[in-house]
């Protein structure tokens, strides 16, 4: 099936108040512009050279869409990425998010939104904050969301996790099911500065199970784009 048939029987199966964030590390510029063409609303990138580089040539279409930086961001890639991306989805310490406000407030940008990305399964090779080295991790999390309020240019919007890669997708729901918690218990501390609206969880693999489980943010490459080339 096509790009534009793939994004379209997604975006109709699943809930209209669930965001598909197309995930577009590697795909061309054509692949893009075929499902912005048939309404994809957010594209997520992991890198910032190469997203910067993918929205000068979209052009037109660049603008119409919303982008979300989905891979770790580097302290010293934070400007350009501010440039580019309109939601910093990988926000992995308090440090981070210190040196994206300071950025913030000096580009006299207006506030920018991030999520805290969470590494739920606590795996070695994946970013994000692991509960593993933050136990009690329900309580941490809490604690790191009042630091967070407290920087004047960040408004804390979401969380972000990806699951262990596991075979079978019911797997990992009990890693969503945590991740749903911990996303509540945050929104129920009603803080300044913090407006949790978006549970960014559950890819190509996952994304069925992550609905089920209260994610209303999916990102999806390979299910529309087909298997990906390279990294």
């Amino acid at each position: 099936m096509s790009i534009s048939t793939n994004y379209v029987k997604i975006r109709e199966e699943i809930p209209k108040d669930v965001t598909i964030v197309l995930s577009v590390k590697t795909r061309t510029v054509e692949e893009i512009g075929e499902a912005i063409n048939v309404g994809a609303t957010d594209i997520g990138h992991n890198y910032v050279q190469e997203a910067g580089q993918m929205y000068s040539a979209l052009q037109k279409k660049a603008a119409k869409v919303r982008w979300h930086m989905i891979g770790h961001l580097q302290t010293n890639k934070i400007n350009k990425a501010l440039r580019i991306f309109e939601v910093i989805q990988t926000v992995d310490s308090l440090e981070k998010a210190a040196a994206i406000d300071k950025r913030v407030e000096r580009a006299r940008k207006e506030i920018v939104p991030v999520y805290v990305e969470m590494n739920i399964g606590s795996e070695f090779s994946k970013a994000g904050i692991k509960p593993a080295d933050h136990e009690p991790f329900e309580e941490y999390m809490e604690k790191l969301a009042g630091d967070i309020s407290a920087l004047g240019h960040l408004r804390l919007a979401g969380l972000m996790t990806m699951g262990p890669r596991l075979g079978n997708p019911e797997d990992v729901r009990p890693y969503f099911r945590r991740t749903k918690r911990i996303f509540e218990r945050i929104k129920a501390l009603d803080l300044p500065n913090i407006d949790m609206k978006y549970l960014s969880m559950g890819m190509t693999n996952s994304y069925k199970v992550a609905i089920e489980e209260g994610s209303n943010m999916i990102r999806i490459g390979t299910a529309i784009f087909g298997e990906r080339n390279g990294r």
